[in-house]
């Protein structure tokens, strides 16, 4: 295939699998992440006033920006094992933690499962919203199972903070605008996800 482009095919049925099957994972991991070997610590930092620069960028040729993350929820199979009980209680944690949000991040939960074809095409089009997914790699995972039962968005009032529930983690963290300033963007990033 192309240089580019970049599968693995295998998939793991929850957090315990890496240690069970790190024969297969560990060799797996290092060469699709560049060496990263299993005593390796992966350093990230949430400290959006580290961030230099970014609220610069020219809105004549940055059109919108975005950072987002995925996220697992401890004690649940990851995405490709979950249950129709597992995803719905998933769905329901996830619904009442986000509804706790205030201020800027106070928003609204949507179900895929109460939406019309109309609003979801809609959502999808402004690039807020997932689509079913349809790739042979996705399907075969199980990533489509029992679809669109207990998947959704949930956005701020100012749809500048997304968290898709359910799509290929238990939870995507997504921080957008339009125009350049990167550093705002980021800093929602980091607070909102702090909050969640």
């Amino acid at each position: 295939g192309h240089p580019f482009i970049m599968t693995v095919g295998c998939v793991a049925g929850d957090e315990e699998s890496y240690e069970v099957f790190k024969e297969l994972f560990d060799p797996v991991i290092h060469d699709r992440h560049g060496g990263y070997k299993p005593t390796d610590k992966h350093h990230t930092d949430l400290n959006h006033e580290n961030l230099k620069g970014g609220d610069d960028l020219d809105p004549k040729y940055v059109l919108s920006s975005r950072v987002r993350t995925g996220r697992s929820i401890k004690g649940y199979s990851l995405p490709p094992h979950c249950s129709r009980g597992e995803r719905r209680a998933i769905e329901k944690l996830s619904i009442t933690a986000l509804n706790s949000l205030e201020g800027e991040f106070k928003g609204r939960y949507y179900p895929l499962k109460a939406m019309t074809e109309a609003e979801q095409q809609q959502l999808i089009d402004d690039h807020f919203l997932f689509d079913k997914p349809v790739s042979p790699l996705l399907t075969a995972a199980g990533m489509a199972r029992d679809w669109p039962d207990a998947r959704g968005i949930w956005h701020n009032d100012n749809k500048t903070f997304l968290v898709w529930v359910n799509e290929e983690d238990h939870l995507r963290v997504i921080s957008m605008e339009k125009g350049g300033n990167m550093k705002e963007v980021f800093r929602r990033f980091c607070v909102g996800l702090k909050k969640v």
